[in-house]
């Protein structure tokens, strides 16, 4: 079967707070479902309109964004290369959160730029490649009707996602787009729901693999690999 097959697994290398986390409580209590925990979840958050597509994905900020193993690899090895690599890099600074409205979906983002974080994603993106499938034809074909622009498709071609390296912005999703006249409810809503989790000192401190068994399942934790005790990056300016 090839390695692009779309019933085959896909996993992703994400950034989420630990499952004991009141950030990662208050997320599951949002989008009704903890992806640390699969199965379990609240029928009336759930029900919730406008947050199907964190919800499937599960609470977290994209460092690798998802793809099926390349032939001859296999979960293990790549678990064993994650391990190695959170073990000798140092936890990376994000500061605090604020609730931000991008490309017509809510979002948490750090309050304040912090460079540091995009080339942090970048390393992630570029160690992991070799793992990665090529896309196969119906997703870089979905991909490539997204309008993106000559910096976006060279990204998609080469890392097998647009927003990286340059285009990498960082974000926890929290909704699907959100029709104009109904985004300050939202937004009031999500407020009443994280911002009393927002003024922490965050840190991305431990990768988290994600993964998806088949096309349309949700997204789980599988594993997640503290980085390195005691240490963390040093913000750039």
């Amino acid at each position: 079967m090839p390695s692009g097959a779309p019933d085959r697994p896909r996993f992703a290398i994400y950034y989420t707070p630990a499952p004991q986390h009141p950030l990662t409580a208050a997320a599951t209590t949002w989008l009704g479902r903890d992806a640390f925990a699969p199965g379990a979840c609240s029928a009336d958050a759930g029900e919730r309109a406008l947050i199907s597509q964190p919800r499937r994905y599960g609470f977290h900020a994209t460092l690798k964004a998802p793809f099926r193993l390349s032939d001859g690899a296999c979960v293990e090895a790549l678990e064993r290369a994650l391990r190695g690599f959170a073990a000798n890099i140092p936890a990376c600074p994000i500061g605090p959160l604020r609730i931000d409205l991008i490309g017509g979906f809510f979002a948490l983002v750090p309050s304040q730029p912090l460079p540091s974080l995009r080339g942090f994603a970048s390393r992630v993106v570029e160690e992991f490649d070799r793992f990665r499938a090529p896309m196969d034809a119906d997703d870089l074909k979905r991909r490539m009707n997204g309008g993106l622009d000559d910096v976006e498709m060279t990204n998609l071609v080469t890392w097998g996602y647009p927003y990286v390296r340059s285009r990498f912005r960082f974000h926890m999703t929290l909704t699907d787009r959100v029709p104009e006249d109904q985004r300050a409810p939202m937004q009031a809503r999500l407020e009443e729901v994280f911002e009393p989790h927002l003024g922490e000192d965050y840190h991305i401190d431990a990768l988290s693999l994600f993964v998806q068994e088949h096309r349309g399942a949700d997204f789980v934790v599988r594993s997640q690999f503290p980085l390195r005790t005691g240490a963390v990056l040093q913000m750039a300016g």
